[in-house]
Order: C-alpha cells, then sequence, then structure tokens
C-alpha cells in the first residue's frame, strides 16, 4: 500500500511539473482560466467550512497550545489532501466513500456537541475576558487533535474530489486548487478560533454548518450508492426519487 502511495505521489508530481512548463503559454490560460475560478470558489466555501471544525475545536483547548492545535490540525489537512489528490483517479471509483466521509463528519459533530454542553460556554467566556486564573473545564490536547482529523478525512476527501472534478483532468489546476485552499484555512483557523472563544455562542453556528455539510455529504452519498449499486433515481433529484417511491 505504502509503495502505490509513494508511486502515486510521484505521478502526480512528475505531471505537475511537466505541465508548469506550459503554465506561460495563451493556450495553457485559456484552456484553465475557468476551472481555476470554479476551483476558487469551491475553496472559499469547502476550506470555510473546514476553519470552522478546526476553530471550533482549537476554542475549547487552552489558550496556551491553542495555536499548537490550529498547526497541526492544518498539517494534518495538508497530508490528507496530498495523499488524496494522488488517489483522486481511485478514490472516484469507490462507491460509497462520500456516505462514509459523511457518516464520519456526523460522529465529529456529535461528539464536539456533546463537550460544548458539558464544557459551558459561559466559562470559556469569562476566561477569554480574565487573565487571571479560572475553573474552566478545557478539552484535552489529544482530544482536540483526534476530531480535527477525524473531520480532516471527510472534509479534505470531499474538498479534493470537488476541486478534482472541477480541475477537468489537469493536476497543476488541481495543485493549485488545493494550495489555495489550505492557505485560506489556515487564515481563517485562527480568526474562527479567537473569535469562538470570545463569543462561545458562536460555537452553535459552527456546530450548525458542520451538521449541514454532514447531512449534505450523507444525502450525496446515499444517491451516488442507490444509483450506482441499485440503479434507482439516476435520473432524477434523490428525494423525488425517494416521494415517487413512497407515493407510487
Amino acid at each position: 500500500m505504502t509503495d502505490i502511495l509513494s508511486g502515486d505521489i510521484w505521478q502526480l508530481l512528475a505531471a505537475v511539473q511537466a505541465e508548469f512548463q506550459l503554465m506561460t503559454t495563451q493556450e495553457w490560460w485559456q484552456k484553465n482560466y475557468l476551472p481555476l475560478i470554479n476551483i476558487i470558489m469551491i475553496d472559499i466555501v469547502l476550506a470555510g467550512d473546514n476553519a470552522i471544525v478546526v476553530g471550533v475545536a482549537a476554542s475549547r483547548v487552552d489558550p496556551k497550545i491553542r495555536a499548537k492545535v490550529i498547526f497541526w490540525g492544518i498539517m494534518g489537512a495538508v497530508i490528507l489532501r496530498i495523499i488524496f489528490a494522488a488517489m483522486t483517479t481511485q478514490l472516484l471509483q469507490i462507491v460509497g466513500l462520500t456516505l462514509a466521509g459523511g457518516i464520519l463528519l456526523l460522529w465529529v459533530c456529535w461528539k464536539m456537541y456533546r463537550e460544548v454542553v458539558a464544557g459551558g460556554g459561559e466559562d470559556h467566556a469569562a476566561a477569554a475576558a480574565d487573565s487571571g486564573p479560572s475553573n474552566v473545564q478545557y478539552v484535552g490536547y489529544g482530544t482536540a487533535i483526534f476530531q480535527i482529523i477525524l473531520a480532516d478525512v471527510s472534509m479534505s476527501l470531499d474538498n479534493v474530489l470537488a476541486v478534482a472534478g472541477a480541475a477537468k483532468g489537469s493536476p497543476l489546476v488541481l495543485v493549485i486548487g488545493l494550495a489555495i485552499a489550505i492557505v485560506l484555512m489556515a487564515i481563517a483557523s485562527h480568526m474562527i478560533a479567537r473569535l469562538l472563544a470570545r463569543y462561545p455562542w458562536i460555537t452553535w453556528v459552527g456546530l450548525l454548518v458542520i451538521l449541514y455539510v454532514s447531512i449534505d455529504m450523507i444525502y450525496n452519498g446515499s444517491a451516488e450508492v442507490f444509483c450506482k449499486v441499485y440503479e434507482f433515481g439516476c435520473g432524477e433529484p434523490f428525494y423525488r426519487a425517494i416521494l415517487g417511491r413512497i407515493t407510487g
């Protein structure tokens, strides 16, 4: 498995290097300017979702190690994006992968919800406003990193597959899109973590965003599974196919 992954990564890098030499030509830009625009729009949306996960988890840890949690959370996302980008062709052939990622993200959302309820948001607001000692119940460093990495698995997968689809087969455009996503996530994660630590009620908004993303992945993943495995709902929206089966 390691040899296969290593080969995929080197193959991706070789393709990017070969295409990079064409980047200065007018033909390359005419062919790829629209995919680049689409990818930037996708990055703004999906990198924001990923940053919310990192920010929510980081806002629940001791401020002294918050930057460290954000750093390793982003590093995890970077590594996973490289792996998934190198295996894009294989990943696109796995039916149900999006469904599995959505279920995993939903579980992460549930774990975060329980910790937010148990931790008490007002205590964190007091800690943010007071530099003196407090009795705030912070989430452990390992717990926060574990939650971020699990969320990164599903959300990085979602990001890579979306960017790969928009890249239209261009390895260089794919890599540029992933690099933009990582930069956006790094910037947004720090801002969101500070905001959530200062105004804990916004944590509930973040959890709702994560919940929406997980449900959206589960819905689209279920539609893919039923279409490709059972040939159900392929030619119409999934919810209409279900309603038609129930009422028909």
